[in-house]
């Protein structure tokens, strides 16, 4: 029987995908050659997106994709990676309730596992405060915002209602920001279904550590944002950190504390932790690469998006770990391993960013294309056009579009996506049967 040569991508993100998409292309048809994708979840998040389900401003499953519908002839195994053993080429991973064990060799070997969540070991901040890097992250904060809104109505909570509603997020980059111009919009368009409750009720606070928010655009779009999100009604707090949480209350680097329900935690990523194992060159964290995106040390592994510092020799630091780099790295590394499996040279990853965008709420946005800044409605006109285009299979477009397009005419859900079961035991048969009327209806 023929050796058949083993491809491993570890990761599902944009960088993962993107890999196995053009390896499909390129490879997967070719016999001989094995290409599997290992990722914890089953589906491909658009992460740009995120703070839309957040907002209810898009149904859950229409920023995802099954992954087994985005490939074709692409392996796929639903697990966690355990452990990587870069000496014997060999992957542990895990699948199911039972963490069922596998080890998986391969030839070639391409880290995409992207970056968590960093409390920079504050534990109050990582016991307490929630996250947004994923679909579950977006559909916990979304029932957090209608649980507290729902509680606080309650004449018995009146008392308590400035804590209640008092939402903060920590972080001014992008994330920090979409985040907060969603949750504001949700929140007060949502109080006129709450007959006790009023605007001066809800208190929204955005932290920054720098001078001004979203710091990855020009100056100027990052003030227009401030003023923007202040002028309805978000409280920003500048040059300031969140240093504490705990019992319901938040204190800043500046020694100022107020009582808040929900902190939304934004202000830092790190590279996923199982590559501090590995024997590797580090850049904070990150797998230093050369500009094919190589691993030096080790023959046959690659390295790209979140979790790898690949060179840029135009500005002699490394590629931002940005969706649109990700996504233009899966594709050069995998025509880079095509190449080498056909005994040509890899070539270097060359890419300059194009644009930055983001959405600040209630159709407005700020947006840096090619130089060029753009504010207001355009912006936010050109963030929902790029991301829409972007958006994986024309199914997810078509329902994303459709979503936006009842948005202008119905009101956001207010419906709590519960995931738990019913813990009620079942009653006997004679206690359900015990009353003639109940017995009538069930009979019926």
């Amino acid at each position: 029987m023929e050796d058949k040569t083993r491809i491993l991508i570890l990761g599902g993100g944009f960088g993962g995908l993107y890999t196995a998409l053009e390896l499909e292309k390129n490879l997967a048809r070719r016999k001989g050659i094995e290409v599997t994708l290992i990722s914890s979840e089953n589906f491909f998040l658009f992460t740009p997106m995120l703070h839309e389900v957040a907002a209810s401003d898009l149904d859950i499953t229409h920023i995802v994709s099954p992954l087994r519908k985005l490939l074709k002839r692409v392996s796929f195994f639903v697990g966690d990676v355990e452990a990587i053993d870069l000496e014997r080429r060999t992957v542990s991973v895990s699948h199911g309730e039972s963490r069922h064990p596998h080890l998986l060799g391969y030839d070639h070997l391409v880290l995409a596992l992207g970056s968590v969540t960093n409390f920079y070991g504050n534990a109050s901040l990582k016991n307490n405060a929630l996250t947004m890097k994923s679909l579950g992250d977006a559909i916990f904060l979304r029932n957090r915002l209608i649980s507290k809104l729902e509680e606080a109505d309650f004449e018995c909570s009146a008392g308590q209602r400035s804590s209640l509603l008092t939402f903060v997020v920590a972080g001014g980059g992008f994330a920090g920001v979409e985040t907060i111009a969603g949750m504001n919009d949700f929140l007060r368009e949502s109080l006129r279904f709450y007959p006790n409750l009023s605007e001066d009720d809800l208190r929204i606070v955005l932290v920054h550590g720098g001078d001004v928010i979203l710091p990855e655009l020009s100056g100027n779009l990052g003030k227009y944002a401030e003023k923007k999100l202040a002028s309805r009604g978000v409280e920003i707090h500048l040059e300031k950190l969140v240093t504490d949480f705990s019992e319901g209350v938040v204190t800043l680097s500046d020694g100022l504390s107020f009582e808040a329900s929900t902190l939304i935690w934004t202000a830092g990523t790190a590279p996923n932790p199982l590559l501090a194992k590995l024997p590797c060159l580090r850049d904070r964290g990150r797998i230093l690469t050369d500009e094919t995106m190589k691993v030096a040390e080790f023959q046959g592994v690659w390295a790209l998006g979140d979790c790898a510092a690949v060179p840029n020799p135009g500005s002699g630091s490394f590629h931002p770990p940005t969706a649109q780099h990700a996504i233009r790295q899966g594709k050069v590394l995998a025509r880079n391993i095509a190449a080498e499996l056909r005994g040509r040279e890899p070539k270097p990853f060359t890419f300059k960013t194009i644009g930055q965008l983001a959405a600040i709420g209630r159709r407005t946005g700020v947006a840096q294309i090619l130089g060029i800044n753009f504010s207001g409605f355009i912006a936010w006109w050109l963030w929902r056009t790029i991301y829409l285009m972007k958006l994986p299979r024309f199914e997810k477009k078509l329902r994303v579009a459709l979503d936006w397009s009842l948005d202008l005419v119905f009101s956001k859900d207010l419906v709590e996506f519960l995931t738990t079961r019913s813990g009620e035991a079942s009653p006997s048969e004679d206690d359900a049967l015990s009353d003639p009327v109940e017995a009538s209806a069930a009979a019926v």
